[in-house]
């Protein structure tokens, strides 16, 4: 007897149909699976067995196959466990429905038959809406990111009675309770900018880094406030939109670092990896593609502190994603894509040490060692930061100062106002920030005045700059107009933007 239902997987932050189809025929006993499935997938037969007996149902003594179709494509992850177990209890008669077509079935059993959360609901749910499927039957952990997705009746069942139960009579089966879709919060960071001693030069980075989510290198002495300032950004950056909010609870989703019962993220994503992290890790892969950490801080900030300590590979592996905005991991059978739209925010100590050019303590590394320590970050990867900015250590009247300085709200409202320009600029292309701006739309939008064009010109024979130098100082100059309301980039716009270029 064959029983065939709907079920899905995904690849990447992509999700495809899965069909289900459980054959049970006269023969020995015996568990075929076939259809590609990984080593998680083979094991489901011991659970779906145990499930299905616990929960005081008979267990076929006859020859079982279960194909996952396509068969071409490999299948992982635990979420088949329902609906194979559905299938072999249609197989007997207990499931009275032996072909489901109308609803998708997801969700991990337990020995005693309970249903567990799984990976990649949201992705699922955005997949079975465009392929007009309007039933999901699923664990009531995955039902608010699923919920999300509207146009759907998501049903949920917390064990494998309560889930035959759901098929055999939809009208009575639980409904996950509506969505209520919060206004997204800005991030609460780790303190308030108003906590801030001194640090004038890179408190005004921070803020040009928000505006036009540039990326920013903090340069100094231990103990001068790198991180702590680098901490803070999450804070001054505008709420998600609810476009941005869906793609990045997208990738939490399938990355199994989704809270469990959250609809949509409610806050931009701050990830700070430690330094031993290795390249995979770092932008993801795998034999089954997983995102990595610059995905997960899609739309958010991605923060590596003491960067030189990275191993060079695992730095290099980034040029690409701050280049592009995205990952592209190819595999045998498929590519998976990953956004990494993020900014990217380092901090590092001007030597070993960590001393150089403080006036407090006297530095003891030779020439050397210096330049060593400083070409772990390469040229090309320190062309793609916008920002250089050096962060001395701060004097001791300024850490004794009980003034109060800008609070976050204050910053967060001029970045705000600043991003609203932008979309109104941007409204009609793909980019979203000035940082997202390539070849004849920065020209478009960021050419300077003939008196800021001169002073370019002039710097760029001094400094050296690459194009690519060229292009940033421009796209950042523009941010600095947008936060001062100006329509047009001026020659002070352009100074600003240059003097983030002189530690290099």
């Amino acid at each position: 007897m064959l029983a065939c239902l709907r079920s899905a997987a995904v690849f990447g932050v992509d999700a495809y149909p899965v069909q289900i189809e459980v054959d049970v025929s006269f023969g020995l006993p015996h568990f075929t699976m076939v259809g590609l499935p990984d080593a998680t997938v083979r094991e489901s037969r011991d659970r779906v067995r145990a499930a299905i007996r616990n929960s005081g149902f008979a267990f076929p003594s006859h020859r079982i196959t279960v194909n996952l179709a396509p068969a071409d494509v490999r299948k992982a992850g635990s979420s088949f466990d329902l609906p194979i177990a559905l299938g072999l209890l249609a197989s007997s008669g207990q499931l009275t429905r032996r072909a489901i077509d109308d609803t998708v079935v997801l969700g991990e059993l337990s020995l005693d038959g309970a249903i567990n959360g799984v990976r990649g609901v949201l992705p699922i749910a955005i997949a079975a809406r465009r392929l007009g499927l309007r039933r999901l039957l699923l664990p009531p952990q995955n039902a608010a990111e699923a919920s999300v997705v509207d146009g759907l009746d998501v049903q949920v069942a917390r064990s494998l009675p309560e889930a035959l139960e759901a098929l055999n009579s939809p009208e009575r089966a639980e409904r996950a309770a509506s969505p209520i879709r919060p206004a997204c919060a800005p991030a609460a960071g780790d303190g308030d900018l108003a906590e801030v001693r001194g640090q004038l030069l890179p408190r005004r980075a921070l803020e040009v880094a928000a505006a036009g989510g540039h990326n920013l290198l903090l340069c100094g002495p231990p103990g001068a406030g790198k991180t702590m300032l680098a901490r803070r950004l999450n804070g001054i950056l505008p709420p998600l939109t609810f476009d941005e909010a869906l793609e990045c609870t997208a990738i939490h989703s399938v990355a199994g670092t989704l809270p469990a019962g959250v609809g949509l993220l409610p806050a931009r994503p701050f990830r700070a990896p430690h330094h031993t992290i290795s390249n995979i890790a770092l932008v993801g892969g795998g034999t089954i593609p997983r995102p990595g950490e610059i995905s997960l801080a899609h739309n958010g900030v991605l923060f590596l502190d003491e960067m030189p300590e990275f191993d060079r590979r695992v730095l290099e592996v980034l040029r690409q994603p701050l280049e592009e905005g995205r990952v592209t991991i190819a595999r045998v059978a498929r590519t998976a894509v990953f956004p990494a739209r993020f900014v990217l925010v380092a901090a590092m100590n001007p030597c070993p040490c960590g001393f150089l050019g403080d006036e407090r303590r006297a530095c003891r590394c030779t020439p050397a060692q210096i330049a060593r320590y400083r070409g772990r970050i390469s040229g090309p990867l320190r062309d793609r930061i916008d920002l250089i900015v050096p962060v001395p250590a701060v004097p001791v009247q300024a850490i004794a100062d009980t003034q109060p300085g800008e609070p976050t709200s204050f910053v967060r409202d001029r970045v705000a106002a600043a991003r609203r320009t932008q979309h109104g600029r941007y409204g009609g292309f793909t980019v979203r920030t000035n940082a997202d701006l390539r070849g004849s739309v920065v020209s478009r939008f960021c050419t300077p005045t003939p008196a800021g064009r001169a002073l370019l010109r002039s710097a760029i024979e001094r400094l050296g700059l690459s194009a690519r130098g060229y292009e940033r100082v421009l796209k950042v100059a523009r941010t600095v107009a947008d936060l001062t309301g100006s329509d047009v980039v001026d020659t002070e716009h352009v100074g600003e933007a240059l003097q983030y270029r002189l530690v290099e």
